[in-house]
């Protein structure tokens, strides 16, 4: 088991003592990538902190495990695999890169068809997935989208009837593409969701609704089985986790609405970052001062939860984003050994969209009982067409609360009294286009890997995620053995 000894014992002063005591503090945890500027001054950070850190990740192999992940090694334990998605940006195994290459050029052709009209008069496209296949997606299409009118876009992930109404009632099924994401093809609430998407277009008279899906797959027997044409199926690499998918055809949706230079560019951005990760030492490393950062926290400070805020509106989704990235891959609670962590993983992640949190949430963050660090994401260019009065309010938001948690204020009642020296961190953009989204999305990527190696888990198995579906699956054929409270609430239902 590595060694935390020195990094438990490290000492817990103040945030305003350690600016007081360290002139060059700021310069010291503060760093510029990508057209990013992170800083982590105002967290507990310390350059002795830095250095426990470091020394852990020697201890555990951080260096090499990177170069594995990078080399395509099977770096994925449990499920034999490697870890493929910087292939998708061109950094890895060159097999991987140019298996990744010819699969874009793949999906790039079937765009250039589609918009050619070879699918018929497309106007809308319907994206059905779900966690990864969605998520990502839908992320990119809200971030930088809003202003594309190249095709109208929707992403449908719930198995609820009402995400599908939603979408029927806008589209028209004679102009629709139907986009079908599923690693393995079997996910349930995308092939139902798949089922009845042709159901309605059948019902409306579209003649050959299978003629009229793209199947995104890792599995494209599986699509063929289904009905897809194997020239309308675009595969991705077995070694891409469903959460680090994006960059792969899973990214379709978001390429048909951005347009293929804008996904090429989301790509160029992840590279950049990747080539930061894998070739920065790592007290000059954003992923990895990230990591400290957030560990330092789990197991100096004990906080169960982390929050990023996004202060645009467009970055609204990157939390709902980031909580499957983060809580998936790093929730377990066994090492790359099967044998008890014996310590916290990953925090909680939540968050929201800034200034609408500060009216919700932001009073526990600044007078409550949880120590929760806080993530402000802000970016300096604005992407309205407001008076500029509109932005600068709302940067000046964003600063005002890290600056707030940290200092606090003493007044002699303690219902108005906060106590200060909460931490939170800053990421800054210059701009929000897509290469600056692809880095931003690559760094939380690479952050989640240093947060696993080490704690010595395995942040690309997901598990976890298949009792539920298991029993689900059971109950609705009729069989499971359920506790008696699940019984009764089936039988409520009217499902028995």
């Amino acid at each position: 088991m590595a060694d935390w000894s020195k990094i438990e014992a490290l000492p817990k002063e103040r945030l305003e003592t350690l600016f007081a005591n360290d002139a060059d503090r700021l310069a010291k945890l503060s760093l510029d990538v990508a057209g990013i500027h992170f800083d982590w001054s105002k967290t507990h950070l310390t350059p002795e902190a830095v250095a426990a850190f470091e020394a852990l990740a020697k201890e555990t192999d951080l260096a090499g495990k990177r170069e594995a992940m990078f080399a395509g090694q099977n770096v994925n334990v449990t499920e034999d695999r490697p870890v493929e998605h910087t292939a998708e940006r061109g950094e890895g195994k060159d097999e991987s890169v140019a298996r990744a290459a010819a699969y874009h050029a793949r999906m790039r052709a079937v765009i250039d068809a589609i918009e050619a009209d070879a699918f018929g008069p497309i106007r809308s496209v319907l994206h059905v997935g779900i966690g990864g296949s969605a998520l990502g997606p839908h992320l990119l299409i809200d971030a930088l989208g809003r202003d594309s009118d190249r095709y109208d876009v929707a992403i449908v992930s719930n198995v609820d009837g009402m995400a599908l109404d939603d979408v029927f009632d806008r589209f028209d099924p004679a102009t629709t593409l139907l986009v079908v994401a599923s690693k393995t093809f079997t996910t349930t609430e995308t092939m139902m969701n798949a089922e009845s998407v042709i159901a309605w277009m059948t019902g409306a008279g579209v003649e050959d609704p299978y003629g009229r899906v793209i199947a995104l797959t890792a599995s494209p027997e599986k699509a063929i089985e289904w009905g897809v044409d194997e020239t309308r199926i675009l595969p991705f690499s077995e070694g891409v986790g469903g959460r680090y998918s994006l960059w792969s055809s899973i990214g379709f949706p978001a390429a048909i609405k951005l347009g293929w230079e804008q996904f090429e560019e989301l790509l160029d951005g992840a590279a950049e970052m990747d080539r930061h990760f894998r070739l920065t030492a790592l007290h000059e490393n954003a992923p990895a001062l990230a990591a400290f950062a957030d560990l330092y926290y789990t197991q100096v400070r004990h906080a169960e939860t982390r929050a990023p805020f996004a202060y645009d509106e467009r970055l609204r989704l990157l939390p709902s984003y980031l909580q499957q990235l983060e809580m998936e891959s790093n929730g377990k609670g066994v090492t790359v050994d099967g044998q008890p962590v014996g310590r916290p993983t990953a925090a909680i992640t939540w968050g929201g969209v800034g200034t609408d949190a500060q009216h919700a949430v932001f009073q526990l963050l600044h007078q409550g009982t949880h120590l929760v660090p806080v993530e402000f994401l802000a970016v300096i260019e604005a992407g309205d067409t407001l008076p500029a009065e509109h932005h600068r309010q709302l940067l000046l938001n964003a600063f005002a609360q890290g600056a707030a948690l940290m200092k606090g204020k003493q007044v002699d009642d303690p219902a108005r009294s906060y106590p200060g020296d909460r931490p939170s961190s800053t990421l800054l953009l210059d701009r929000l286009d897509a290469r600056t989204l692809g880095a931003l999305i690559a760094f939380y990527e690479h952050r989640v890997f240093v947060n696993g190696v080490l704690l010595g888990i395995n942040s690309f198995d997901q598990f976890g995620v298949e009792l539920g579906k298991e029993m689900a699956k059971a109950a609705a054929k009729g069989g499971g053995d359920f506790d008696p409270s699940t019984t009764d609430l089936i039988a409520r239902a009217g499902l028995a």
